[in-house]
């Protein structure tokens, strides 16, 4: 079976059965990481069928960011996929299972699961690639939002007399994880679009902070030289 017709079946299946409240982690996500991922299958090489199911696949269970087991949840998301396969894709070579299975389980960066082949690999750098750029940048508000979480600390939004603490403001986490993610990338493909998106979230931070400070033309070049990746 060709690709693109396992694609098509995972998205059928995916539209009735998968995830249907969270817009950060919905099918157009899922289609995102494969456009992402293939990029790096065309350079790095790897099994295309397994890190298409990966990618489809690694949020079939997703818990709250502030979920007492959300550190489990690519590990309960790498289980449940082998049943969805065994259930409802018969077709789908059994072989493959484990190596489905560990990129799903290594994609989270809360599971702390070290990705061993390059299928995970990719998968996991095509991921956090979603946290970066501008839709990275969406999606950090959007997840904060449904949080209650608010936009910034308005006494010292850069925390510079505070710990940085994501668990209550949005702007925390680009210093918390997000600026740090080019550095933890397992591909070079991957580091290369991480450095580029990253710097799009410092720009970002290096407007706001001009902002708040009364400069609307402008950015903060303190900022913007600071973080820059």
């Amino acid at each position: 079976m060709l690709l693109q017709d396992w694609q098509l079946q995972f998205e059928q299946w995916l539209s009735q059965h998968g995830p249907q409240d969270d817009a950060a982690h919905d099918l157009s996500h899922f289609r995102r990481v494969w456009f992402t991922a293939q990029k790096m299958l065309r350079h790095h090489g790897g099994d295309a069928l397994v890190v298409l199911t990966a990618c489809y696949f690694h949020d079939v269970v997703n818990l709250p960011k502030n979920h007492p087991e959300r550190h489990l949840a690519s590990r309960m998301a790498a289980d449940k996929t082998r049943h969805i396969l065994a259930t409802h894709f018969p077709a789908f070579p059994a072989e493959s299972y484990d190596a489905v299975a560990h990129a799903i389980a290594a994609h989270s960066f809360s599971a702390g699961i070290v990705p061993e082949t390059t299928e995970a690999k990719i998968v996991q750098d095509a991921d956090r690639l979603e946290s970066l750029g501008a839709i990275g940048l969406a999606r950090v508000f959007y997840v904060s939002g449904a949080l209650g979480r608010p936009l910034f600390d308005a006494e010292d939004p850069m925390a510079e007399t505070r710990e940085l603490d994501d668990t209550r403001f949005a702007l925390d986490h680009f210093r918390k994880k997000l600026l740090a993610l080019p550095a933890k990338m397992q591909t070079e493909t991957g580091r290369s679009l991480a450095r580029h998106n990253a710097n799009f979230l410092v720009d970002y931070m290096a407007k706001l902070c001009a902002e708040l400070n009364g400069e609307l033309l402008g950015v903060d070049e303190h900022i913007r030289q600071q973080f820059a990746c």
